[in-house]
């Protein structure tokens, strides 16, 4: 357990006073900012305007464990949740105690009800926005006569409408709950993907790729923000790692299922890859239903007509509720049928500090994305068969797996972002090099599948990039915006990596292999600007803090108009 507390240093330093500072602060604290304070407690402590809690008194130990321990602390929570009608309000109990070993338990079940099916219906969108890959590994261009570059068209039109549908899918999903949008999503997009089975032209093609963005978009926020329910900031990150893992896990699991599927070629009139939007489409259908049963509002809405006895008994129940508020008390301050307000989208829109990362997020996926998207039909060129194609597709999916949860493991551990997520522009840059250079290329069969899938292999550093964006939004409103404008910035990078490989430049892209080699450079160099912007910005903000006097902190902390990661007080993590 831990509490939220005003970060000075990256993720962990806090305020730190010496004795004589300790005793001004508290001798001028009841004349000097209790009048704009949200809460100054006699014991010293003060509630910022951010919900930041912050001890002046060293002897209250317990505020290290329990944010709540202070009565008057508790008391001014217990009228934020009340005034924001927080679904979990009347389980919270500030007085509760767990042991380690209830914990582990409390998280072994969520991991399983909770992480385990947002996997599961990570999987079901990978399933329907991914499956094109695998139809242009039979005859789906050839008989709905198009080309590569109304291919291209094609992902560019789905991943334009992804991106447009990002924001009012997360107005929606807020208002209404993700517990319900995000399973209608799922039924509304599986019957535009099974309606692929009938497509005849271009314009059906473009349409259902259209439709397919536009009931996708969103999806993956919300469902972060459905886990960030139930699992505190530091479990989190590791649960994306998972939830990011399903990608790598659906490419394996589609492609078998397209080894078994395109052998229904030709069965009752229908191409194979007829059949393989049909029925997986079917699949992703019935677990899209089954979403609505098996996944509850909060963790006090468990118990329902078809599950009587719920997830939790009650005291498990207090559990999951205190150990989350206690880690994030803001948490509580709305409800989950409460809409983000174009407020709080201007200002996360202003807040330029994590422009750095959007920029990351626009550019560092686009060198690997082309070869990814043309593995089958290149592999399709070098002669393999329909079934051996999608076979050799999931190799790459298996080392893609190691190598994503090796770096979201190594960043934790040694927490660094920029310097471990750069390991992933590295990777591939060799092997882009060797796609522009080598004169085997496409003649050699195995060697060219070898280079094409060790590229692919490369260390995933989506996981890190999401979780530094959240981090580095400081607050809970913040976050959420935040984390929607970063996905937004990948869905842009993937429309113009859609449109690097042209049909002119046909059948080694020389032209857009160049390309993508220079971008992958400027990614590098982006990585290492981040990096020193962010440390930079610490040292200024360092330098500003130890020239102010305590009395000055604490009266900035208390009164300042800056939020968010705008606070001097608060730290970038790098």
């Amino acid at each position: 357990m831990s509490s939220k507390k005003s970060t000075l240093d990256d993720d962990s330093d806090r305020i730190s006073q010496g004795p004589d500072e300790k005793n001004t602060i508290a001798s001028k604290v009841p004349g000097a900012i209790l009048k704009d304070a949200e809460l100054v407690t006699t014991k010293g402590n003060i509630v910022t305007k951010d919900g930041v809690v912050i001890s002046t008194d060293d002897s209250d130990a317990s505020l290290s464990t329990n944010i709540f321990s202070d009565p008057e602390v508790k008391a001014y929570y217990v009228g934020v949740y009340e005034k924001a009608q927080y679904e979990c309000r009347h389980v919270f109990d500030a007085d509760l105690t767990w042991t380690k070993e209830e914990e582990k338990k409390i998280i072994r079940k969520l991991d399983w009800h909770v992480c385990l099916w947002a996997c599961v219906m990570f999987f079901s969108l990978q399933v329907d926005r991914g499956n094109l890959t695998q139809a242009v590994s039979g005859t789906f261009l050839k008989d709905l006569k198009l080309n590569t570059n109304d291919y291209n068209l094609g992902n560019s039109v789905f991943r334009i409408s992804f991106l447009f549908a990002e924001l009012p899918s997360q107005l929606v999903s807020k208002k209404i709950g993700p517990d319900r949008w995000i399973p209608t999503q799922m039924v509304l997009w599986s019957i535009v993907a099974m309606a692929q089975a009938g497509l005849q032209n271009k314009t059906g093609f473009l349409a259902t790729r259209a439709l397919l963005g536009i009931l996708e978009g969103g999806f993956i926020p919300d469902l972060v923000l459905w886990l960030s329910y139930f699992y505190t900031s530091r479990e989190l990150p590791v649960r994306l790692s998972f939830f990011w893992t399903a990608l790598s896990v659906t490419g394996i699991i589609t492609s078998l299922l397209a080894f078994g599927i395109f052998h229904l070629e030709g069965h009752n009139g229908l191409a194979g890859w007829r059949w393989l939007f049909l029925l997986e489409g079917l699949l992703t259908l019935l677990l899209g239903f089954a979403s609505f049963f098996l996944m509850p509002a909060s963790a006090v809405q468990t118990k329902t007509w078809f599950r009587p006895n719920g997830w939790f008994n009650d005291r498990e129940l207090s559990i999951v509720v205190n150990r989350v508020l206690r880690d994030d008390p803001s948490k509580g301050d709305m409800h989950n049928r409460q809409a983000i307000t174009p407020r709080r989208l201007w200002s996360a829109l202003k807040d330029y500090d994590l422009w750095p990362i959007y920029a990351l997020g626009l550019t560092c996926f686009i060198p690997q994305t082309p070869p990814g998207d043309y593995l089958t039909l290149n592999l399709r060129t070098l002669g393999f068969s329909t079934f051996n194609t999608n076979l050799l597709t999931m190799p790459k999916d298996v080392f893609h797996i190691i190598s994503l949860l090796s770096l979201t493991w190594l960043s934790g551990k040694i927490n660094q972002r920029a310097l471990v997520a750069i390991f992933q522009p590295l990777w591939v840059l060799p092997c882009l090099v060797a796609l522009y250079t080598w004169s085997g290329l496409l003649s050699e069969k195995w060697n060219t599948y070898i280079l094409i899938t060790v590229l692919l292999s490369y260390p995933y550093c989506h996981a890190i990039n999401v979780g530094w964006a959240s981090r580095n939004s400081n607050n809970v409103a913040s976050r959420s915006v935040s984390t929607a404008l970063y996905n937004m910035c990948v869905q842009l990078g993937s429309i113009i990596s859609a449109n690097i490989y042209r049909a002119d430049d046909k059948p080694r892209y020389k032209r857009g292999n160049r390309t993508l080699i220079g971008i992958n450079v400027m990614v590098i160099v982006l990585f290492l600007l981040a990096k020193a912007y962010y440390v930079t910005k610490n040292k200024i903000r360092d330098k500003k803090w130890k020239a102010m006097t305590p009395e000055e902190r604490i009266d900035y902390t208390m009164n300042t108009t800056d939020t968010a990661s705008r606070r001097l007080d608060f730290r970038f993590a790098h």
